[in-house]
């Protein structure tokens, strides 16, 4: 068994040439700001004509749709959990995110997925708590399942870059 390996890098996630990305949505998958603004942006408006058939999405869970005119071929959307001081079982729904997209990656034969910082914008996870949580996630998912080949952290901001590289 091979495991996938984790890179991080710092630029714009719609610009990947993975197989799929992932949206930090909201519950609507509708669009909103932040990535999931600039994913319905760089992906075109088929993204959100398919998006009104999937019903919604409750954090912590996943959705998958095409990727439209994105470089990669799918998108994985999750809505992770709005911070509200961590006693709101926030780290749990923000595990399974990943998790969730994970699973859906390999039961659609994706190889290569790319993550932003799912919760950590508009959502107030703090940031490095939140890339806690993702390292651990994608390890112990790598760590069972050899379908990955290739897990990358795409994040914008510099301070987020160096939580991540720590972590990492």
């Amino acid at each position: 068994m091979t495991l996938g390996t984790i890179e991080i890098v710092r630029g714009d996630i719609t610009k990947l040439d993975v197989d799929a990305i992932v949206n930090a949505a909201n519950t609507t998958l509708l669009g909103g700001s932040g990535v999931d603004g600039a994913i319905h942006r760089a992906a075109g408006p088929e993204l959100l004509t398919e998006s009104r058939t999937l019903g919604g999405c409750r954090p912590g869970e996943a959705k998958i749709t095409r990727g439209y005119h994105l470089p990669a071929r799918f998108i994985i959307h999750t809505v992770g959990p709005i911070w509200r001081g961590g006693k709101h079982d926030e780290a749990r729904t923000l595990a399974n995110c990943y998790r969730n997209s994970l699973q859906l990656a390999v039961e659609n034969e994706i190889k290569t997925v790319a993550f932003p910082a799912i919760s950590c914008g508009a959502y107030g996870y703090p940031i490095k708590e939140a890339a806690q949580i993702a390292s651990k996630a994608t390890r112990e998912f790598l760590a069972v399942s050899d379908e990955l080949e290739k897990v990358i952290f795409a994040v914008w901001d510099e301070d987020v870059y160096d939580a991540y590289l720590q972590i990492l």
